[in-house]
């Protein structure tokens, strides 16, 4: 169950009786960055620096 601003065009009886709407999304190993190795590189050290700059002990 997730929250969404697109609007589901299909639904599913799901295991306590009730209709939930459902939104297919196509990921598999061809399109999805871990498996073909086009992961974005985070700078986490600066974001870390830049958090402590600012909200860090003065």
């Amino acid at each position: 169950m997730s929250r969404s601003t697109s609007v589901p065009k299909e639904t599913i009886k799901w295991e306590d009786g009730k209709e939930y709407p459902v939104i297919k999304v196509e990921v598999s190993s061809a399109s999805h960055p871990f498996f073909t190795g086009k992961k974005m590189f985070v700078d986490t050290a600066g974001r870390v620096e830049k958090f402590q700059k600012k909200y860090g002990k003065k």
